[in-house]
């Protein structure tokens, strides 16, 4: 026994300090110490200090009790970005009161903590964790607040958990939880908050669950929930948010539902199968706030003693079966002008018939948003809309509305969308519309439309879309179109548009789509297309266009669809880039072409004499040079009437990319003083926020910095120093750059970006953002954001002054637009974008701040032996994104135990059961291909086992090397 002591006191060495340092008590040490052991990454350095050097009381993050020495109380590491599992271990602090390890990359099962029944506090959430919640849990008898949410544990939740009947906040959203939703919980009468939205519960919502006289947060949306919904639950009078939708539940509300939710504040039952009227009770839940019951089968009238919720701001009720066929069932829009703060009415896809009352105009003020499209109005768009003069989202298509559109449209000067796409309109397109600066969507096709395209184009620098196709227009397009910067996508076809296509469209960089076809254009086929290295879709086809095709079309990488079928094109046809791929090529009805790819079945040809062919070769010659020599003539008229002009315009040049300033008040008001209503994410180093700068005029993401954290002011400046020198498509732009201090006198450094309002990869794969609980990703959609990856890492490793490694590729840095338009994004770490062979040794020292570090699961194997950042690692962490995409499984699932991964369970199942494990939900695409998409499936499959083969490519070049 005596030399098992001496050992213990060796091994802890506190042979070399005063025992007065250190606890009677070493079961709490030794708990720390194997946490400590089980982490396999500590980023920030927090367990730096953890040794026996240092009373264990005074480690960061723990926190002892003064009445018990050497018993530990608190144990916070949230947001530390540690990585590993969570020691067995922890489950002997006996003492500890509040248990905070959220927002780090900790992996693995649950532990056993029911030893800790004094614990008050467990907060796992944002982590990576799997399995089932233990059993053992119901046995913290003392716990107040559980938070496990946005996790991937799975399982059913304990049926036992009614036994903790102190418990007040329950949080167990966004993981894999299956089974139904426990009995038991009706055993909890202090609960505040039930939380469990996101996961795959199903059977019906429990009676038990409408007992509970505390609730304020009711959250069981994104399940698998069915039934009817109980009408116990309605009598929650302390209920404030009420969140059931997406979901399978059906039946009525009943009449009397709001007579009781005295405090209800948002009702959200979108997305299920109720019917039945809309309760007229509901407008005595007097402080509701929002109201969104879209995409159910609700019939009748809207009530109107909505009227009577004065704090109403969102009312959806799109997406129903709702009727007004007469001036009573029009009543409610009379009744909505008493809520003053509304701000979204959306009612489209109903019923709604006849003309749209005048009282339109008579709504709140405070309205931004309407939608009415795809209901059955006609009749003229009431002049009074223009009275709403915040209105930013304008939404009237798909109706039969006749006659011309008013001058009252250039009064909603803040208007960003405006939807009057296939109704009657007829007349010419107002110039009024020039008034709408801020103006980004524009969708104006299958109307009646005639006369020219006005001027307005110049007017809408902020322009993404501009759809005027399947009208009547005429005339020449317009040359302001030139100011239309940011334009993206443009169709004008099926009009009778005349003139040539004008060269000031190539000002136009970030056009995606053109569709031009069916009118009556002229001339030849513009060089500048072949410029535009965003283009995806070009369709000229059925005009009148002449000459040769440019062969420099071929040389865009992105161009996936070419129509020039049924003009005048004479001469060869290119080989190269698109022209190359039959199916993606139409030319036909273009008498005068030959040549191209066999596919093409194009006549070859005629060969030309050698004296001709010595004529034309003279001549190639020739005219370059008589126009170089022009060229410098000119140059030099220039330089000799303009000195001081071309000294100017050098300055100018030499300057480069302006960055506009803003201040730390700018991104304080843009935020709403950094809100949680604004934040949409967090990171190792700080937190991300929406907002809206005010001289921008646009949305962004602005990345706010912790600076208390490690290495967080490193990060800043690593980011700042990679982004001001690379520029590409596929990179997130960072619009500039904020460091000042704030109101306090506190250091602040800040990033503003590009807002991307299609979140990022990892949302889409995984289901884990409202807006695509209804969505998937298709397998064009994932092919193109592999496309977009591969080429932003392209430029990054090979096309910059030194290669840049990024570090940390993974789905949830790879950001979405509107169009999924993939960037890459988050360099904060990209510091380490040293080549090894250049790099001295000090670059690589364990003790540096320049440590690697990456994401488990996605990190390149040869990292846990080598420190040294490579662009292989890259390479590699592409390869698992590119299978994730396709199989829809993590990295991190947790089927990839023992010595399976998602590399050989890929390359296991390589090639014959390719099509049993891709992504269920391509299956499903798949499934719903008609006969013509049937006949294509081998292509759809070579396609997979091509994306195979380029990872197995990517792998063995990066062991090659």
């Amino acid at each position: 026994m005596l030399i098992l002591q001496v050992l213990l006191l060796l091994f802890y060495g506190v042979g070399s300090i005063s025992c007065s340092t250190v606890p009677d008590n070493k079961t709490d040490m030794l708990s720390l110490l194997g946490f400590k052991e089980a982490v396999i990454n500590d980023p920030s350095g927090v367990l730096s200090n953890w040794n026996t050097s240092i009373l264990f009381c005074s480690w960061k993050g723990v926190s002892c009790s003064p009445k018990h020495p050497g018993r530990v109380t608190v144990l916070n590491l949230a947001g530390q970005g540690l990585s590993g599992s969570i020691a067995a271990s922890v489950g002997n602090l006996t003492f500890v009161r509040t248990l905070d390890l959220s927002n780090n990359n900790f992996s693995g099962q649950m532990p056993h903590l029911g030893n800790l029944q004094k614990m008050q506090v467990l907060n796992l959430s944002h982590n990576s964790l799997d399995g089932i919640i233990p059993d053992t849990l119901t046995n913290c008898s003392n716990l107040k607040e559980l938070h496990l949410h946005t996790n991937f544990l799975n399982g059913a939740i304990p049926t036992k958990i009614g036994l903790l009947t102190n418990l007040v906040n329950l949080r167990l959203s966004h993981n894999n939880l299956t089974g139904f939703i426990p009995r038991s919980l009706g055993n909890i009468t202090f609960l505040h908050q039930i939380q469990i939205q996101a996961n795959q519960l199903g059977g019906s919502i429990p009676y038990e669950v409408g007992q509970f006289s505390n609730i304020s947060f009711l959250v069981l949306g994104e399940n698998k929930l069915s039934g009817n919904i109980p009408e116990n639950l309605f009598n929650l009078s302390s209920l404030q948010v009420l969140e059931l939708r997406a979901n399978l539940l059906g039946g009525t509300l009943p009449t009397n539902m709001g007579d009781h939710l005295t405090y209800l504040q948002y009702l959200y039952l979108g997305h299920n199968m109720l019917e039945g009227h809309i309760p007229s009770s509901l407008g005595n839940a007097s402080m509701l706030e929002a109201i969104v019951l879209q995409s159910n089968n609700f019939t009748g009238r809207i009530p109107t003693s909505l009227g009577k919720l004065s704090n109403l701001s969102n009312l959806d009720l799109e997406l129903n079966m709702l009727e007004a066929k007469d001036t009573e069932g029009w009543k409610f829009l009379d009744a909505l002008t008493n809520c003053t703060a509304l701000e979204v009415l959306a009612l489209a896809a109903n019923q709604l018939q006849g003309f749209m009352p005048n009282s339109i105009g008579s709504l709140p003020g405070t309205l931004q948003i309407i939608m009415l499209g795809g209901n059955k109005l006609s009749g003229i768009v009431p002049p009074s809309v223009g009275n709403l003069s915040r209105l930013i989202q304008l939404t009237l298509d798909e109706n039969s509305l006749t006659g011309t559109i008013g001058q009252w449209i250039g009064n909603l000067k803040h208007l960003q969308s405006l939807y009057l796409r296939k109704n009657k309109f007829s007349g010419s397109i107002p110039l009024s519309i020039g008034n709408l600066t801020q103006l980004t969507e524009l969708y104006l096709d299958n109307n009646a439309f005639g006369g020219r395209i006005p001027p307005f184009t110049g007017n809408s620098p902020l322009l993404l879309k501009l759809d005027l196709s399947y009208n009547s227009l005429q005339g020449t397009i317009p040359l302001e179109i030139s100011n239309l910067r940011q334009l993206i996508y443009l169709k004008l076809a099926s009009n009778k548009l005349t003139g040539r296509i004008p060269d000031a469209l190539g000002m136009c960089q970030n056009l995606v789509t053109i569709q031009m076809d069916q009118n009556f254009l002229i001339g030849t086929i513009p060089i500048f297309l072949g410029e535009l290295q965003s283009l995806r879709m070009l369709n000229l086809s059925h005009n009148n266009l002449s000459g040769n095709i440019p062969a420099i079309l071929g040389h865009l990488t992105l161009l996936n669809n070419l129509d020039l079928s049924y003009n005048n094109l004479q001469g060869e046809i290119p080989m190269d880039g698109i022209f190359g791929n039959a199916t993606s090529v139409y030319l036909e009805g273009n008498q005068g072409l030959c040549g191209g790819v066999m596919d093409l079945h194009m006549q070859s040809c005629p060969q030309v004499s050698h004296r001709m062919e010595r004529k034309i070769n003279l001549a190639r010659l020739l005219i370059p040079i008589f126009g170089f020599m022009s060229l410098i003539m000119l140059v030099c008229i220039i330089l000799h009437v303009a000195k001081t002009s071309r000294q100017t315009y050098i300055l100018l040049l030499s300057f480069g990319k302006q960055f506009p300033r803003v201040s730390y008040k700018d991104l304080a008001r843009a935020t709403g003083n950094f809100s949680e209503s604004n934040l949409i994410g967090r990171g190792s180093y700080g937190s991300v926020y929406r907002a809206k700068l005010t001289q921008a005029k646009i949305q962004v993401a602005i990345k706010v910095f912790d600076l208390e954290e490690r290495y967080a002011d490193k990060s800043f400046v690593s980011e700042c120093e990679v982004l001001r020198s690379i520029r590409h498509r596929n990179l997130l732009h960072i619009l500039t750059a904020c460091s000042t201090i704030d109101n306090s006198g506190n250091a602040f450094k800040a990033l503003i970006y590009e807002y991307m309002p299609n979140g990022n990869l990892d949302m889409w794969l995984h289901k884990k953002f409202a807006s695509v609980a209804s969505k998937c990703l298709n397998f064009a959609q994932r092919v193109s954001i592999a496309v977009d990856i591969a080429n932003a890492l392209s430029y990054l490793h090979n096309e910059c002054e030194r290669s840049i490694v990024h570090c940390d590729l993974k789905p949830t840095n790879i950001l979405l637009d509107d169009d999924m338009n993939a960037y890459l994004g988050d360099f904060g770490i990209s510091s380490l974008s040293l080549d090894p062979r250049f790099a001295s040794p000090e670059h690589f020292s364990p003790n540096s701040s320049i440590r690697l570090k990456g994401t488990i699961g996605y990190i390149a194997p040869e990292y846990a032996q080598c420190a040294h950042p490579s662009t292989y690692g890259d390479v590699y962490s592409f390869g698992i994104v590119l299978l994730e995409t396709l199989t829809g499984k993590r990295p991190t699932d947790p089927m990839f135990e023992n010595e399976l991964n998602i590399v050989n369970f890929v390359e296991k199942n390589f090639p014959e059961q390719i099509p049993q494990i891709i992504d269920a939900q391509l299956q499903e695409e798949r499934k719903g291909f008609n006969q013509e998409r049937i006949e294509q499936e081998d292509r759809f499959y070579k396609c997979m086992l091509s994306c195979k083969l380029l990872f197995l490519a990517l792998i063995r070049s990066q062991e090659n090397e």
